[in-house]
């Protein structure tokens, strides 16, 4: 009987067994099974040629019982008979089959599935040999299966996820997903998408250093600011230069927060100023208004309701610079 793997062995003295054998195949087996299997996992490495009679001698088994193990390991496919002889099969490659095991069918739609399905393969199998050295738990197959249906990634972009997370020493399931949630929620599906988003991120950061700059933060920004500032840049497609006009309402100001910052750049929004010069002018018109304080007074003299408004509004730019 021939034994053989049906992967290239290792070059040192040493028998491997992948983690989802004892995840998947372990409790389901007998000690018996299990030992037939461990000793002609050992043999493949050589490809050596024994005999069923030598097989029982040596493990001090039964001839029926060396025989029954290996219809067993058969029947569950992790051997194949070939010839006179069995392959070890891969159990990590056995497992994505599983999970990706394509109908055959003549329907253009499910062709292109099974094309999608084998470039899947091949992305889990680059990241099980690049960032787990060949032994990612099977756990990991099931997560990586739901993340691609879930977020639409392309297999450079998953790929491309775990190389983020392990640059920044973070290759575990929850920062995976939150990092995967992020860049989903800007829209990436695509390698082409993950690159715009790193160029936007750059200019975002740019931003908030410049911003804590002008204002004189020397902490860190909190999640909560960095989160205006991006509703700002991102959201709002305004940039710094619109920014640095509400920046300068803080000057007279004893204190400041985001909030007072997001209210007056929001009010921008709302009255759909694009540009620095539609800001200025606007500002510039509002100055005007103030001035004329008799209109002002009879607009607001049998209105409580639109006094208070105008109290809100004249607080808000009461700092307006030039």
């Amino acid at each position: 009987m021939k034994l053989e793997q049906n992967e290239e062995a290792s070059l040192f003295s040493t028998t491997k067994i992948p983690d989802i054998f004892f995840s998947e195949y372990l409790s389901q087996s007998t000690g018996d099974a299990i030992k037939v299997y461990l000793y002609i996992l050992f043999l493949s490495k050589y490809g050596k040629d024994i005999k069923l009679n030598d097989l029982s001698k040596k493990l001090a088994l039964p001839l029926t019982t060396i025989q029954d193990a290996l219809k067993y390991w058969e029947d569950i496919e992790v051997i194949t008979k070939k010839g006179t002889g069995f392959i070890i099969n891969n159990l990590q490659e056995k497992e994505l089959h599983k999970l990706y095991n394509p109908k055959i069918t003549f329907s253009p739609a499910d062709i292109e599935r099974n094309e999608k399905n084998k470039l899947r393969i091949s992305s889990i199998e680059a990241i099980n040999s690049t960032f787990f050295q060949g032994l990612m738990s099977p756990a990991w197959y099931a997560d990586i299966s739901l993340w691609f249906d879930k977020y639409g990634f392309d297999e450079q972009v998953m790929i491309a996820l775990f190389s983020y997370c392990l640059k920044r020493s973070a290759l575990h399931k929850n920062y995976v997903q939150v990092v995967a949630d992020a860049w989903s929620k800007h829209n990436v599906k695509s390698y082409s998408d993950l690159e715009d988003y790193f160029q936007r991120q750059e200019v975002l950061q740019k931003i908030e250093k410049t911003i804590q700059k002008k204002l004189g933060i020397t902490r860190p920004l909190t999640e909560y600011e960095k989160a205006y500032i991006e509703k700002w840049t991102v959201d709002f497609g305004y940039s710094l230069d619109i920014i640095e006009i509400a920046l300068k309402k803080t000057t007279s100001k004893a204190s400041f927060s985001f909030d007072y910052l997001d209210k007056i750049i929001s009010d921008w929004h709302d009255r759909n100023l694009k540009t620095s010069d539609d800001v200025q002018n606007f500002l510039v018109q509002f100055k005007e208004q103030m001035k004329n304080k008799k209109e002002f007074e009879k607009k607001v003299k049998y209105n409580n309701f639109e006094q208070r408004s105008y109290n809100n509004f004249d607080n808000l730019y009461a700092n307006s610079q030039g």
